[in-house]
């Protein structure tokens, strides 16, 4: 299947979010879409899928004009969306999502429920995917889930299909799987569209890379005749520079110490310290217990066993909590800033509110409009978010610029120790170079800084020395002079550095 969209266009309001896009896909090619945060990538797809009608443009499909008024449409065509946030139902089965909406019956109406069972074993031995049909997919990780959604789309013969930040939370093994079922159903003809941000996997997958920015076509460029820089300046119509733009800090006194922290089933024996004008980066591979770790130091677990001293006094872990940690001067940025960071149906002004109450409150619990404001604007101004003002619904906002709210909320409250759990996932090369300028800031300023990372470039680049986790234990602390890719992966699955 060919498809070409010329000169597409979408309003929302008076707002402009297409202006003029265009996107072209040939046959069995999986084909990069790429942009900042609000470019108009996931917009341009569902105008493809028949989720949002176009206000101007074409769309041809092996030469024929068409346009689609629901996804049901598209799929009838071939077309399937697979999106970020996956639509399984939790629930029911994998056989059941297979199949919802599109039973198999026997001749009497009756539920073939021994054909369904048969035609998904199929589809997945195809894929090369083991999964139980009969198990729910509550029981599954997010990868799994993912290549579930996947044989959904194969079940249903798609020629196309759409995969919107496919890896955002997935392990490494799971990309590898994902990668080998793609690279399969090309094999067998099917295209993928695939949208990301993550620059290594576009080069390691795709044949071609459209870009857009600001809503518009930018270019399409092959990709083995583009580079990184290449594709970043298209990005942000500027050239990038270097992403890290790490100083060294002027480092003090140790801000935080943990001395043989464990909480069993989870991890044990941590020992580690951090200092003023430091980044300490986390590595390790997922599941081994860096963000549990950090979540046992803020408070939200409780350790059983271990020190925890910060800026040289004890604090009692049997009754630390994250309000004690706040007050100690410590805060936590979650890594999962749509569940746990933000509120995500109320304004920028609302969310800020809750972590700086007492800076916005006269004479008890009554705000004062005015404080507020400023504290507002201050944020807004401070932290370059990208928004009409204070009242803008913090969901309507681009993952990045949803972070630096997340940011904005902790960093008004003057914390003098700062954990950062994947500061970066999910937003767009520019709005990451702008948090990196923000840590790098506070680094000079005398904070200390914590960063889990699951990006060794981003680990290498912004740490002054790197904690390497696995299973639950610290198996290395590198400084940065010494640090590399391969040492950090020794260090991440078991291994033993041999100097």
């Amino acid at each position: 299947m060919r498809i070409e969209m010329k000169g597409i266009t979408k309003r929302f309001g008076d707002a402009t979010v297409l202006d003029d896009a265009g996107f072209s896909l040939e046959s069995g090619e999986v084909h990069a879409l790429m942009g900042e945060n609000g470019a108009g990538k996931s917009t341009l797809m569902k105008i493809l899928t028949g989720v949002y009608t176009k206000d101007a443009g074409e769309i041809f499909i092996d030469g024929r004009p068409v346009s689609f008024s629901h996804p049901k449409q598209a799929e009838h065509a071939g077309i399937c969306f697979v999106y970020q946030e996956l639509n399984s139902l939790l629930d029911m089965t994998v056989e059941e999502n297979l199949f919802l909406g599109r039973e198999l019956k026997n001749r009497f109406g009756v539920l073939d429920k021994t054909g369904m069972k048969r035609k998904t074993e199929e589809v997945l031995n195809s894929l090369g995917v083991s999964l139980n049909p009969e198990i729910p997919l509550r029981q599954l990780s997010v990868g799994q889930r993912q290549l579930v959604e996947i044989a959904k789309a194969f079940l249903v013969r798609a020629e196309v299909i759409i995969l919107d930040e496919p890896t955002a939370a997935l392990t490494e093994k799971e990309v590898r799987k994902l990668f080998s079922v793609i690279r399969l159903l090309r094999e067998k003809g099917i295209s993928f569209i695939y949208i990301s941000h993550r620059m290594e996997e576009i080069f390691q997958l795709c044949e071609r890379v459209t870009v857009m920015r600001d809503g518009k076509y930018i270019g399409t460029r092959p990709v083995a005749e583009t580079t990184n820089d290449d594709i970043i300046k298209m990005m942000i119509g500027r050239e990038l520079g270097a992403l890290f733009q790490k100083e060294r800090a002027e480092q003090g006194r140790v801000m935080l110490e943990v001395r043989h922290l464990t909480k069993n089933g989870l991890f044990r024996d941590v020992s580690f310290q951090v200092h003023s004008g430091e980044v300490l980066g986390v590595a390790g591979l997922m599941g081994a217990g860096r963000t549990e770790i950090m979540k046992t130091l803020y408070g939200s677990y409780k350790a059983d066993g271990g020190e925890l001293y910060v800026e040289g006094q004890r604090v009692s872990l049997r009754n630390h909590s994250p309000r004690k940690s706040r007050k100690l001067g410590i805060a936590y940025i979650t890594e999962d800033r749509k569940e746990e960071g933000l509120m995500l149906e109320e304004n920028i002004t609302k969310n800020l509110d809750l972590t700086n109450f007492s800076d916005i409150t006269v004479h008890g619990p009554v705000i004062d409009r005015d404080r507020e404001n400023r504290l507002t604007a201050d944020a807004i101004r401070e932290f370059s978010i990208r928004c009409t003002g204070g009242g803008h619904i913090c969901g309507n906002l681009s993952g990045g610029n949803q972070q630096k709210v997340v940011f904005a909320k902790w960093l008004f409250t003057h914390p003098r120790i700062l954990i950062l759990d994947e500061p970066t996932r999910g937003i767009d090369v520019g709005a990451k170079q702008e948090i990196y300028a923000i840590i790098t800031r506070l680094v000079k300023n005398g904070a200390a800084v914590i960063m889990i990372s699951s990006e060794l470039p981003e680990i290498l680049g912004m740490s002054d020395r790197i904690v390497v986790v696995h299973e639950g234990r610290v198996t290395g602390i590198i400084d940065r002079e010494a640090a590399t890719q391969e040492k950090i992966m020794t260090l991440a699955t078991g291994g033993i550095l041999h100097e």
